[in-house]
């Protein structure tokens, strides 16, 4: 979703702890050569700076090996943030706190009238509800533009959600919708009894190791907006990335893929994307040219990028002037896809 300018920001405390720190192996990287998505050959260098990157990190075996733009500065991640109520909702199932079995009406009685009556935890973790919600930033008049002049209206976000209605069997397709990240937000926020910004800091940023606090924007009552809401560091978001490249229990099952996901992906919009790919726990799936790579993803060029494989993780936080652009999404996937070669201890 967008950022309404006018709505206002919650801090996500990076807490009392040690920051975690990057150290620096620079690396020719930059120079890497790439073949973009329309058959033209460029540099690393090239692809970023033509994509209006602000800022990016890239890092090997833990190690910054390039970095550049403005990486000490909170900028909004957008969809990015749906990973991170991803994470959250997992921390939460592996302590035993959130049941992802249990219909969300469970935790959020109020629900129980809207399109999710019958909608379990897990359908809305990986957006596989049969709830109507149209996610077309080109139209005016899709649900995500609707719910975008519903916050900036300064109404609030969960009444948005109880007038939504179900279209389809829940548990019967892959579509990928910002609702489904808002609703579970609200499951999580009642399973943990917190609000947001505080299961936020508690379970993922702090112990994360981040430097700076995040920012939630939120809506005129508080509540934060789970499906878009995030500002952050490129240098935290890279910090981020790191720990799930360390394959925290909660999300190998995640990276695994089943026929029943695949052919639910391949049957939506996404697979022209990423081919072959999956989505999981809030979190898209594809294979890279050296095992599979998770990615957090967010309108206006946002991307965080992990190859556990070749231990490499990849940040780009940009302003595309465009909401989508699907040349410049792959120019940077082959660009960093160029970035991972298979580590020595792996050939063999």
């Amino acid at each position: 979703m967008l950022w309404p300018g006018t709505l206002p920001t919650q801090r996500v405390s990076r807490g009392n702890g040690p920051v975690r720190e990057l150290p620096s192996r620079p690396s020719d990287v930059l120079s890497v050569p790439v073949r973009r998505y329309d058959g033209t050959r460029a540099t690393v260098a090239e692809v970023l700076a033509d994509t209006h990157t602000d800022a990016f990190v890239i890092a090997r075996n833990g190690a910054v090996i390039a970095a550049g733009g403005v990486l000490d500065q909170p900028q909004a991640v957008f969809s990015i943030t749906k990973s991170v109520v991803g994470c959250v909702a997992g921390i939460l199932a592996d302590r035993g706190v959130l049941d992802l079995g249990r219909p969300v009406t469970h935790y959020v009685g109020e629900l129980a009238g809207s399109g999710y009556n019958d909608v379990t935890v897990r359908d809305v973790l990986d957006m596989r509800s049969g709830v109507h919600f149209e996610e077309d930033y080109t139209n005016q008049q899709s649900d995500v533009r609707r719910l975008d002049q519903w916050l900036a209206d300064k109404h609030r976000l969960y009444d948005f959600l109880t007038t939504l209605r179900a279209e389809a069997p829940h548990g019967s397709r892959f579509l990928y919708r910002s609702a489904e990240t808002d609703v579970l937000g609200w499951v999580c926020e009642r399973a943990g009894d917190a609000p947001m910004a505080e299961l936020v800091s508690s379970l993922v940023w702090a112990p994360l190791g981040a430097e700076h606090d995040a920012e939630f924007l939120t809506d005129v009552s508080g509540t934060a907006v789970h499906d878009g809401g995030l500002a952050v560091t490129a240098l935290d978001l890279l910090r981020f990335g790191l720990m799930l490249a360390a394959h925290p229990k909660w999300l190998r099952r995640a990276w695994a893929v089943d026929a029943q996901a695949r052919r639910d992906f391949l049957a939506s919009p996404a697979e022209a994307s990423f081919p072959g790919g999956w989505y999981r726990n809030q979190f898209w799936f594809r294979p890279g040219p050296h095992g599979n790579v998770l990615l957090g993803l967010g309108i206006h060029g946002q991307m965080l990028y992990v190859s556990r494989r070749t231990r490499t993780v990849c940040v780009k936080l940009s302003t595309w002037p465009d909401t989508q652009h699907p040349a410049h999404l792959q120019d940077t996937l082959r660009a960093f896809d160029a970035l991972t070669p298979v580590p020595r201890s792996t050939i063999i």
